[in-house]
């Protein structure tokens, strides 16, 4: 494509600056400057794609999705255009969400609506933005008020009621939208003691726009759940409003901030107000079931009755739609209908997994009556008449169970219509330790129960105060009670929100996310390994659905460790059980869809990134910007460190849909490095006093530096705090300053200020097999790519070479052996990585010999292939393999670098 100069680039972006979205208050939003004279290249039209493929029949309101571009493509205030099959303009909103270093714009997100023409697939070009029809407007004043076009959604900035009201034209479909909690002081079950339990509405305290429109207007409310004088449980709730469309995506994060000895929630959810009108038998409810399954009944049925109204009443109810007049019906039903009773309330509850049940009852006081059962609740319901009502919906409705949808009140002028994201039906929520310490008080004796269940216990250190879910939820204010078939397609949209992707091949084009390539099946040694991976990623995939790894808490993570014994994996045994983000396996999940741009593989990875950035990590408190090592619970383990809460793990799931909740995360990473004047990560271990000092921090220049150097690397990425680039730098450029960079012994002193390590002058050597494996590798990959600095590759390169070298390669470079080094299998990746930068075949050789050797991980000879146990070994049927979670992510992600660096000498 000929060069285009900035001038002219600039001269056509003119106006975009209105789908540029407002900032926060310190998060990433500035674009870097750009050099003046600087020229750019254009980039072809983007092919797009739906995930899924196919046409979406709904959106869940809309859709948002990210796109990269190499570097100098475009400048940040670049506008584009969309346009569907066969050349429809598609209105779009665009805005930047990270920059190369020389100012141009790396990732751009696009928002459209659900209410645009939709197609199979669209081009992604420079040019100007098609406008909606109707494009969103916000007006701010004593509230703030957001009008689609077709609806608008009133929000208050204080007290307990978040939205005031949902119109549509001059009808009140929902109004006084507001959180609700409840918590008990026991358990319950296994105590015989009277429960006490409080009622707690979420009070706002903020509310920002962080965009405006055209297509896309996002407000962002913060709060505190309140009873009396307490205040907890914050919450951060955005609402994301399209033009011309009359739904509302909701994606709420609550933060459990209290003592999980005491505190045992037994409620969690978000409540409207739906005003009903007309009679009782114009009255609808919808509840969708698994598949495509639909309940559809009315407040007072006239089916199926003694007496027959008539067909024609009969269809139009079970339709809904309005019925004929009632004086058309049969007489012997007119005069009677007050003796028929009114269901008000329903409840759909997915207490579990496996299985939903649905009850009904005439109003509180009464009983409730069995309705029906399933499996999997899609997880949408519906209150209204055929002049209106709200749908309402959670995705991920059964794996995060125990779940509700329970509408009351319909019988009366105003129903209730609530999500409960923790069932008022199910146990409290129990957040206690799972074991009383076993008398390990001492370092000693928590070292000896790690050598005996791979769990490091201290006490007091398995706390949840901090932790946090995220949850999305789905609104629609409906003109009309939908068909059956409409509100199938409202359930699989909240289900999936359909999401649209480029492809593998331009996203590697633009060189984001450093060393991979597509999927490349063009030779049969290439080959063997892509169904190898395949094979592998399909089988975890499997064990979520085969093991129930579902639930509030759960849902997303997978298990560390297998028992071939029990034929379980090892779920109740320390530091075997959950995964945690151990050794990277988010990473490894990633990659596998950036290669092959799988509809599988990205909701695996997204449902982990989900829950590793919210359940896995702290985010207040005092150990907010840490995270927990693997264990029986998810913050059982003692070890809290920076290489749990890594930012590099969730990255991808931002830059891919620019999730703004990520976004948050990511920010608050910047100065997770504050967290070791806190807590020192080697407590157990060191030896002789230690004093944090701000000065001269024990900072691993390995693990712990890569885990922060990803945080700043993504912060200097989106444009926010500078501080995160020089300590990125810094880091980077004093490592490499050290005798032996990155290998150096003798514990580096990290100046907490700005992010150096302070000078040494005597070579020794510290090398351990974790290092490298929580993301350092694939950090520097990136940043060398980054950055012009030749020592730093040079120190990077040279380390990669020695791990898997001979102790006669070691003390020659490095004045010492470096030992008897593990993971050997994973570190092939890292002696590939020396073999392309050094043009070193023999080097390739190697590596290559080293993935197959399959130290610490998997040899050749492993094809992972399953094996079927069936009960009554097992409780239910399963498949097992010689597999474990460390051994998978890190044997994928050396597969992954051996193909792209070094695949002509496979």
């Amino acid at each position: 494509m000929a060069q285009i100069s900035r001038r002219t680039m600039l001269v056509a972006a003119a106006g975009a600056a209105a789908t540029i979205p407002l900032a926060r208050a310190g998060a990433a939003a500035a674009a870097p400057p750009a050099d003046p004279s600087a020229t750019f290249t254009g980039h072809a039209p983007v092919p797009l794609r739906w995930l899924e493929n196919g046409t979406p029949a709904e959106l869940a309101a809309g859709t948002t999705w990210g796109v990269p571009w190499p570097r100098g493509a475009f400048p940040p205030d670049q506008r584009f255009a969309l346009t569907g099959d066969g050349g429809t303009a598609v209105p779009v909103q665009t805005w930047p969400t990270a920059y190369w270093p020389d100012g141009s714009v790396k990732w751009t997100a696009h928002a459209i609506s659900g209410a645009a023409p939709r197609a199979g697939g669209y081009q992604l070009a420079a040019g100007v933005p098609a406008a909606p029809a109707t494009p969103v407007i916000v007006q701010t004043g004593g509230r703030i008020v957001v009008d689609t076009g077709v609806i608008t959604v009133a929000f208050n900035r204080s007290g307990a009621t978040v939205v005031d009201a949902i119109r549509r034209g001059d009808t009140v479909i929902a109004r006084n939208g507001r959180l609700v909690a409840s918590v008990q002081d026991k358990p319950g079950g296994d105590l015989p003691a009277t429960l006490k339990t409080e009622a707690f509405n979420g009070t706002v305290d903020a509310v920002t726009v962080e965009q405006r429109g055209p297509v896309r207007a996002v407000v962002r409310v913060e709060g505190r759940h309140q009873q009396g004088r307490r205040r907890w449980l914050p919450f951060v709730v955005r609402f994301y409003l399209y033009a011309g469309s009359d739904a509302i995506r909701v994606v709420h994060t609550f933060v459990f901030d209290g003592n999980g000895q005491q505190d045992f929630i037994n409620g969690l959810g978000v409540q409207f107000t739906v005003p009903m009108r007309g009679e009782l038998y114009n009255r609808h409810v919808r509840l969708a079931g698994a598949g495509n399954g639909v309940l559809a009944e009315a407040v007072q049925g006239i089916t199926g009755l003694r007496r027959d109204p008539g067909a024609a009443v009969r269809q139009a109810q079970y339709e809904g739609r309005l019925t004929p007049d009632v004086a058309t019906w049969d007489t012997r039903v007119t005069t009677r209908l007050q003796y028929v009773p009114a269901f008000g309330d329903y409840s759909l509850r997915q207490l579990t997994a496996n299985g939903f049940e649905i009850v009904k009852r005439t109003k509180p006081g009464h009983t409730w009556i069995r309705v029906d059962g399933g499996t999997r609740a899609a997880g949408l319901g519906y209150v209204g008449t055929p002049s209106g009502g709200l749908a309402f919906g959670m995705r991920n409705f059964w794996q995060l169970h125990p779940t509700e949808l329970e509408i009351g009140g319909a019988a009366t002028d105003n129903a209730q219509a609530t999500i409960w994201m923790w069932s008022p039906r199910a146990g409290a929520m129990d957040l206690r330790f799972y074991h009383d310490g076993m008398g390990q008080d001492t370092y000693p004796e928590q070292l000896e129960g790690l050598e005996i269940t791979y769990e490091d216990y201290e006490p007091g250190f398995g706390s949840p105060h901090g932790v946090a879910r995220t949850t999305e939820l789905m609104f629609w204010a409906l003109a009309a009670t939908p068909t059956a078939e409409r509100f199938a397609q409202l359930a699989a949209a909240t289900s999936t929100p359909p999401l649209l992707v480029s492809s593998p091949q331009h996203n590697h084009s633009a060189g984001v996310f450093g060393t991979w390539t597509p999927v490349d099946r063009s030779v049969p040694a290439k080959a063997a390994l892509e169904d190898k991976l395949e094979r592998l990623h399909r089988y975890h995939v499997g064990q979520v659905d085969q093991r129930n790894w579902y639930g509030f808490w759960d849902y997303g993570d997978i298990m560390h460790t297998y028992d071939t014994t029990r034929h379980v994996w090892r779920y109740d045994v320390g530091g075997y059980a959950w995964d945690n983000s151990e050794l990277s396996t988010d990473l490894w999940l990633w990659y596998q869809y950036l290669r092959s741009g799988d509809a599988t593989a990205f909701r695996f990875a997204e449902a982990m990134t989900r829950h590793t950035s919210e359940v896995d990590m702290y985010h207040v408190g005092k150990y907010a910007g840490l995270g927990t090592r693997h264990g029986v619970l998810h913050w059982a383990d003692s070890a809290k460190q920076v290489r749990i809460s890594n930012a590099g793990y969730k990255r991808f799931l931002y830059f891919l849909t620019a999730d703004e909740r990520l976004g948050d995360v990511l920010h608050s990473l910047v100065d997770a490095d504050k967290t070791f004047l806190a807590l020192d990560p080697i407590r157990k271990i060191r030896t002789g006093p230690y004093t944090p000092d701000p000065k001269a921090l024990s900072v691993s220049t390995t693990t712990d530096w890569g885990s922060l150097a990803l945080a700043w690397l993504t912060e200097w990425e989106r444009g926010g705090d500078p501080i995160a680039r020089t300590k990125l730098l810094n880091g980077a450029s004093t490592i490499a300053a050290l005798p032996n960079g990155w290998a150096q012994g003798n514990d580096p002193k990290y100046n907490l200020a700005d992010g150096r390590y302070a000078p040494m002058t005597e070579r020794s050597v510290a090398v351990g097999a974790l290092g490298s494996v929580f993301g350092l590798i694939e950090l520097m990959t990136e940043l060398i790519a980054l950055v012009d600095d030749p020592v730093v590759k040079q120190q990077w390169v040279t380390f990669c070479r020695l791990y898997n070298a001979p102790a006669a390669d070691q003390i020659a470079a490095t004045g010492t052996a470096w030992g008897n080094l593990n993971l050997g299998q994973a570190y092939a990746r890292a002696t590939a990585y020396a073999a392309a930068k050094l043009g070193d075949a023999e080097l390739a050789k190697r590596a290559w010999k080293e993935l197959r050797a399959g130290a610490a991980g998997y040899p050749e000879t492993n094809t992972f292939t399953a094996r079927r146990i069936e009960a009554p070994a097992v409780l239910n049927p399963v498949d097992e393999a010689d597999v474990s979670v460390n051994a998978s992510a890190q044997y994928g992600l050396a597969v992954f670098q051996c193909l792209a660096l070094i695949g002509e000498h496979i």
